[in-house]
């Protein structure tokens, strides 16, 4: 990002996964990226468990797909990027760690890897059965364009992750997920409430497709500070979404509607005294 053009193209993929088959999503993920390149994205999002599939129905399956972090398909991602300037990808895999395995997002770069995070909170469901929950705290990851924190699927659901990523600097929040049938309302409505609560731009990345007769629902979005939709996906089809956003506008939190009369930061005017319930 350069003081010229402080606007940055953001991209959400909304794509079906192969179950464990990640050559074959590597190589889709690749022309994809190829894709929203030309398009001119600047940041792009794939899926939770765009590269390994998500309804493993053990530990040991589970492991079979599992990589390292960073591993190969970090060096897929990366030999992708290197002939590009200032573009990142982030993009979710069951990650090994020793005996450890964890619902993981990485963020790739030309350079290679620039930070993962591991989900926090797991639902009792597909994958997420069987794994271990996040062991790191919520951290912002730096990039050259944009301060950008991660959430996973059902970590959207609480308020907090997204809050304390928002008073770390965080100014775009990306949620690669995996929504069955049932999470109708959480995609319409909770990323709006997300990046509104907290003056952030906010993105969510589904899948689409039936796997093991689960079936996604799409509904991918771009939402924007003030919680209106920057874009939106259908529940059916393949297809990227692109905003272009200013980030520091995020940076500031204040939101001016009448200069002087009527100015909005929800984070200057919190009242932490009075939460003290949370931490009980």
């Amino acid at each position: 990002m350069t003081q010229e053009n402080p606007t940055i193209k953001i991209a959400s993929v909304q794509m079906g996964v192969e179950l464990k088959d990640p050559e074959a999503n590597l190589a889709r993920m690749v022309d994809l990226i190829q894709e929203a390149t030309s398009e001119g994205a600047q940041i792009i999002v794939f899926p939770e468990c765009v590269v390994t599939g998500y309804c493993l129905e053990s530990r040991e399956e589970a492991a079979e797909v599992a990589q390292p972090i960073p591993g190969p398909a970090t060096e897929r991602i990366t030999a992708c990027l290197q002939d590009l300037d200032e573009t990142y990808v982030a993009f979710g895999l069951v990650e090994q760690d020793g005996d450890q395995l964890f619902n993981a997002v990485q963020v790739v770069g030309p350079t290679g890897l620039m930070g993962s995070y591991r989900k926090v909170h797991l639902p009792y469901v597909g994958l997420d059965r069987w794994i271990d929950p996040g062991d790191r705290p919520f951290e912002i990851i730096e990039t050259p364009l944009v301060k950008l924190g991660i959430n996973i699927c059902y970590d959207g659901g609480f308020p907090e992750p997204s809050r304390v990523l928002t008073l770390q600097g965080a100014e775009l929040i990306i949620l690669p997920t995996n929504w069955p049938e049932g999470a109708e309302n959480f995609a319409r409505h909770v990323i709006n409430a997300r990046a509104l609560e907290n003056t952030v731009y906010y993105l969510s990345a589904d899948r689409v497709g039936t796997e093991r007769g689960t079936r996604f629902i799409g509904l991918s979005k771009i939402c924007g500070l003030n919680g209106n939709t920057l874009a939106e996906a259908g529940e059916e089809e393949e297809t990227i979404l692109y905003a272009t956003i200013d980030p520091e506008p995020a940076r500031t939190k204040q939101i001016v509607r009448v200069p002087g009369k009527h100015v909005i930061d929800r984070i200057k005017d919190r009242r932490p005294d009075f939460y003290g319930d949370i931490l009980e």
